[in-house]
């Protein structure tokens, strides 16, 4: 590899230490992690589940969480309920084109959400106009709203009782800091329901 290459890679590992490091001394950040569990776990106690929700890389992030609740993260346990909103395709197809893109989660959110149940709305820009109709009707249903996104201050924030914001600007980094968050969350969850 030339080193030119070795250069634009170990920079980029400089630049994910950094923000890791970051995080894991944001006092504030630390503790949304541990409320955002406690949301879910008196969700789940409460015959509630989770709903999740992102474009992109974050639909995959949506996805790989949902899938350590349904399936386990460390410990062999009953499966915790867990809805990706991202998954289904007939769906997202069937929405975008009768109502538009923005109301793909939306209209999910409404079918399937009740009082008391976890949406985590994932966007690393905080402004992905689908996820924030879909928190803006999570809030209106009575659900525990939550936001992963960056270090930039948009209307998202406002829109969730619980806002965890990746210390960086940089898409990739911030999705990084949030699936290390949604592992922290899915410990703690997987051992205060267990």
């Amino acid at each position: 590899m030339a080193d030119g290459d070795v250069n634009l890679v170990s920079a980029f590992f400089v630049r994910s230490t950094d923000a890791l490091q970051q995080a894991a001394k944001d006092r504030g950040l630390l503790e949304t992690i541990g409320d955002v569990a406690r949301a879910i776990e008196v969700s789940l106690r409460a015959g509630g589940k989770v709903l999740l929700a992102g474009n992109g890389g974050s639909a995959a992030d949506a996805q790989h969480l949902a899938a350590e609740f349904l399936s386990r993260f460390v410990a062999d346990r009953a499966p915790l309920p867990a809805i990706a909103l991202t998954t289904d395709t007939s769906v997202l197809t069937a929405i975008g084109n009768d109502y538009g893109f923005e109301h793909t989660f939306e209209r999910q959110v409404r079918a399937l959400g009740r009082p008391g149940d976890v949406f985590i709305a994932i966007s690393t820009s905080g402004k992905s106009r689908n996820v924030m109709l879909a928190l803006k009707t999570a809030r209106e249903q009575g659900l525990v709203t939550v936001g992963f996104s960056g270090a930039e201050v948009t209307e998202m924030r406002g829109l969730c009782q619980h806002f965890l914001a990746a210390p960086s600007r940089e898409t990739a980094i911030i999705q990084q800091i949030h699936i290390v968050a949604g592992h922290a969350i899915c410990a703690l969850v997987e051992r205060g329901t267990t």
